[in-house]
């Protein structure tokens, strides 16, 4: 065989090996990690921003469930408002969350976003993470949401005992308790959360670079060089943004159980003990279902038939929940419905900000947009929970299962104007390789 012959086969052979260590890549220009410097890093994230975030969105949902948990400790006899004043309560909480979303994030692209944490939550997976890994951490986020609400019932039942101390009832004493270790982490939470990728003291210049870069290359239609007012412009004109926000909604509208659940555990008829003690399994079981759901969504690179199946779970419990009272069959209407509307959680805020980060700007405004609308839904379905439908509260259970419908009519709508893009996308740029993820 000759010397060239030989050279030949030797190039084929070290093509051939480049392919098979190439990773493989997915219909929207994604791929898995094989970098080990990358993997190092990412591991490096979780450990630096999932615990302190985690500990801090726990506590935010904490706080918001001790009004639902303080109904069941004589709130409203002790105040002497009824049921209409105590669900215009519930309704008050979200006004200055509409009012307040997206100014603070049109100001956060300009200053420090550690400073602004209460706004600003969800927005470190965004930065910091690619899309194929942006659902899990925000399911691990969100997870904190559902264990603050497993675990308020349980916490409730030991800080009711306090009743009484410096003349105070127990629902008094679970404010000022909480509210404090609230405060304390809020602070802590300050020096420790990074801005961005550029800043932050704990990475080194070459990790700096590579956490930017790495999240840049997986942007579709990524520039630079604007300004806030551009980015709310931006997201205003983008009609996909209208289409997430009405899925947004819905979504939300249907999820209202969360601030009555207490009172939906109440109906299975146990004491007060008991039925705090029965919140906690469903939304644990919602929070594992939460987070691998989501883990799958990212492993896949898919989120329309992810979100259809967690929602049609949903369906089916609400469906339940409202044709029967039998206690056991009740209860597994409950978990049903809790894992339903949590399964997908993880997978909204970062599909929303994969699609619209662009610039930051406009990732910021359609994520402050998002959460704006989102919650106006809570103001009015609060008032579907009225007394006098318990114990079945089927009309509540109605509307949730009509939104949740809604919800998936909107994923599909979402997902044929994200294909419609991607093509548009190819036929004007033939070289293009960042496509939407649906």
């Amino acid at each position: 065989m000759s010397v060239n012959n030989e050279k030949m086969i030797e190039e084929t052979h070290k093509e051939t090996h480049i392919e098979e260590i190439k990773p493989r890549v997915d219909y929207s220009g994604s791929h898995a990690k094989t970098d080990a410097a990358e993997i190092k890093l990412v591991r490096k994230l979780d450990i630096w921003i999932l615990p302190i975030l985690w500990l801090m969105y726990w506590l935010n949902f904490l706080d918001r469930n001790a009004i639902t948990i303080a109904r069941l400790d004589g709130l409203e006899k002790e105040l002497k408002i009824t049921g209409v004043q105590y669900q215009t309560c519930i309704s008050l909480l979200f006004v200055g969350y509409i009012l307040g979303q997206v100014p603070a994030n049109m100001l956060i692209t300009r200053l420090r976003p550690s400073l602004f944490m209460c706004f600003w939550m969800g927005a470190w997976a965004v930065i910091f993470y690619t899309r194929k890994e942006v659902a899990t951490r925000v399911a691990i986020l969100f997870s904190a949401n559902i264990c603050g609400t497993a675990f308020a019932g349980l916490i409730a039942i030991g800080i009711f005992k306090m009743s009484g101390i410096a003349d105070l009832s127990g629902w008094r004493w679970m404010f000022i308790l909480q509210g404090l270790v609230t405060f304390v982490v809020a602070i802590l939470g300050c020096f420790i959360l990074p801005d961005e990728p550029h800043n932050t003291r704990w990475l080194s210049e070459d990790e700096r670079k590579l956490a930017h870069d790495r999240v840049a290359r997986e942007t579709v239609e990524r520039y630079d060089g604007t300004t806030t007012w551009a980015g709310l412009v931006d997201c205003c004109k983008d009609k996909k943004l209208w289409l997430f926000l009405a899925y947004g909604h819905v979504t939300f509208a249907a999820s209202n159980f969360k601030n009555f659940f207490p009172t939906i555990v109440a109906t299975l008829g146990y004491n007060r003990t008991i039925t705090l003690a029965l919140t906690c399994p469903p939304y644990l079981l919602a929070a594992v279902a939460s987070v691998a759901w989501s883990w799958n969504s990212g492993r896949m690179n898919e989120r329309c038939w992810h979100i259809t199946i967690a929602k049609l779970i949903g369906v089916v419990g609400f469906v339940m929940a409202a044709a029967t009272l039998n206690t056991a069959a009740r209860y597994v209407a409950i978990c049903l419905f809790c894992c339903g509307l949590y399964m997908q959680a993880g997978i909204g805020p970062g599909w929303v900000g994969a699609t619209f980060g662009q610039t930051k700007e406009k990732r910021a405004v359609a994520l402050a947009m998002s959460n704006t609308v989102n919650t106006i839904a809570p103001i009015y379905t609060s008032y579907l929970w009225i007394p006098s439908d318990a114990p079945r509260y089927d009309i509540p259970m109605a509307a949730s299962a009509a939104f949740s419908v809604l919800a998936i009519a909107m994923t599909w709508a979402i997902r044929y104007a994200l294909v419609r893009e991607n093509r548009k996308i190819k036929q004007s740029n033939s070289e293009a390789t960042i496509f939407h993820v649906y």
